[in-house]
């Protein structure tokens, strides 16, 4: 009987020391005096409901929290600031907006386009401008055939008239204000240009001889960067429905007269391409200066490939 006794107290005690050693603390170990209600998901630690962050899966606590916004387990992208402005955005958004200016000024009027700004600035791969001195007429040939390398860049600066500028600066504000943050704003500057060749490179490829102006070719290849981001990093873009976007633009190009097809295509390949690899390389390697290195090694390339195509499709007789 003793032993039996024995035995029982002991294995009494057994379920004491068990029960005690999976008992959590009951307090908060932010605010010892508060009772906790749940442990933090990550660091097991008891809060108390003012120190409960709602996250996917059950509840952190705010050290956690902290930690895991500084360091991001899938996407590095170390200069996103969030609170900060896009000022490579509104940069090239005055940009535009003074292009403008000088051309109505030159013009003496917004609703027409000419003067030498936009005479020397549009992009064209290989035409003729006429002239007219008293009676007599002066033919000349421009474009980028001609060495007029500079117009495959300025003229995705010039824009032909009030409407056309204002929809391309909301597009570009919008798109700007989300990726900026993202990449940084020398990446970001950096694939802006890229696009931007890439959306003249259409042009000389398919419509050499005609004048095409605007940013809708560097806007469309921010879109497809944007689309690739909301892929690879959804948690970091938050502008809904960008495929919709892409969508109800094409048709608008396709199904509008005078919009330059080959700019928004172009553009639009070259910003899901080129912006998916800058946003991988950032997963694996802690450099921003890489992935603008990226951008303007395909930048040159696209280049060439203007001056390729505005000397291969140009006419011999002009």
């Amino acid at each position: 009987m003793g032993c039996a006794g024995a035995a029982g107290e002991g294995v009494g005690l057994g379920r004491v020391s068990a029960v005690t050693e999976s008992v959590p603390l009951t307090t908060c170990y932010r605010h010892p005096d508060r009772r906790a209600g749940v442990t933090c998901q990550r660091c097991n630690r008891p809060i108390c409901p003012s120190c409960m962050v709602q996250a996917s899966v059950g509840f952190q606590c705010p050290d956690c929290v902290k930690g895991s916004a500084k360091s991001s387990p899938t996407v590095r992208f170390r200069d996103i600031r969030s609170s900060g402005r896009p000022v490579v955005t509104l940069a090239l958004i005055a940009v535009n907006v003074a292009m403008a200016l000088v051309v109505g000024f030159q013009s003496q009027s917004f609703s027409t386009q000419k003067g030498s700004l936009w005479d020397n600035g549009v992009l064209i791969g290989y035409g003729e401008f006429i002239t007219q001195n008293g009676l007599s007429f002066t033919r000349s040939t421009v474009g980028v055939a001609e060495g007029e390398w500079w117009r495959i860049v300025s003229g995705g600066f010039l824009h032909a008239g009030i409407l056309h500028l204002g929809m391309n600066m909301l597009l570009l504000f919008l798109l700007g204000q989300q990726l900026e943050p993202l990449l940084g704003r020398l990446r970001f500057f950096a694939l802006y240009m890229a696009c931007l060749v890439a959306g003249s490179f259409g042009v000389l490829l398919a419509q050499p001889t005609s004048v095409t102006v605007g940013a809708s070719g560097a806007i469309f290849g921010l879109m497809g960067a944007a689309l690739a981001a909301q892929r690879l990093a959804p948690h970091r873009v938050q502008l809904a429905n960008i495929g919709a976007l892409i969508v109800i633009n094409l048709l608008i190009t396709f199904a509008v007269p005078n919009i330059s097809a080959g700019a928004h295509i172009g553009g639009l390949v070259a910003g899901l391409l080129v912006g998916a690899l800058v946003i991988w390389l950032d997963t694996k390697v802690q450099s921003e200066a890489l992935g603008a290195l990226v951008c303007l090694a395909v930048t040159a390339a696209l280049f060439v490939g203007c001056l390729w195509a505005a000397a291969s499709w140009a006419d011999p007789i002009l």
